[in-house]
């Protein structure tokens, strides 16, 4: 109860004192390129239940390929280069927070596709808590499409590799979370957003 008053109170003073952020990055996707300023794309959330994420835009509209980003992806616009970089394209998951599909810190959904391969050991823990818009195991995972463009097969090396050590993690942190763990986690992606990526 206490984690969720606290994502309902954050989001929402978030959204209030980022309005003219959020304004501001509308405008430059429209302006950027043809195409929705949003993008939603369907998630695994709390205990297996499906739900649309929400983001701006960062890929020509209609594109199609794998969910996987590698490198530098031709899919990607202008605007989306940078919103990217600064994980300015996940601040339209306030509003998700906001209407109790995500939660500030936890789990990054996935997409069912990749959801399939958790390992069943780990599925039920890893489904147990609400995802988040961040979490440990995200901030570990900065350069991943960096690290997938070297790969000889990127789905591959993120299906046997990647995603069974996120789930672990993932499942550590729905067994362990607290609200001070996740104040924590809250004060690293701030470090994160303002430039110290290390």
């Amino acid at each position: 109860m206490a984690k969720r008053l606290f994502d309902l109170v954050i989001s929402a003073l978030l959204l209030v004192l980022l309005a003219p952020l959020l304004a501001g990055v509308a405008a430059w996707v429209r302006l950027d390129s043809p195409g929705p300023v949003l993008y939603r794309q369907e998630r695994v959330g709390r205990r297996g239940v499906p739900f649309f994420i929400h983001k701006f835009r960062t890929m020509q509209h209609g594109a199609a390929g794998p969910p996987l980003t590698v490198g530098a992806d031709a899919r990607i616009t202008r605007a989306g280069v940078f919103l990217r970089r600064t994980r300015l394209d996940e601040l339209p998951q306030l509003f998700d927070v906001l209407r109790g599909a995500m939660s500030l810190v936890g789990p990054r959904p996935e997409v069912p596709r990749y959801a399939a391969h958790w390992p069943a050991s780990l599925r039920e823990r890893v489904l147990a808590v609400r995802p988040g818009i961040t979490d440990a195991t995200s901030l570990a995972h900065l350069d991943e499409a960096a690290l997938l463009a070297k790969a000889a097969d990127p789905e591959r090396e993120y299906i046997e590799r990647i995603l069974p050590a996120k789930a672990e993690r993932a499942a550590a942190y729905a067994e362990r979370a607290t609200l001070a763990s996740d104040l924590a986690v809250l004060w690293r992606t701030a470090f994160v957003l303002l430039g110290g990526r290390r």
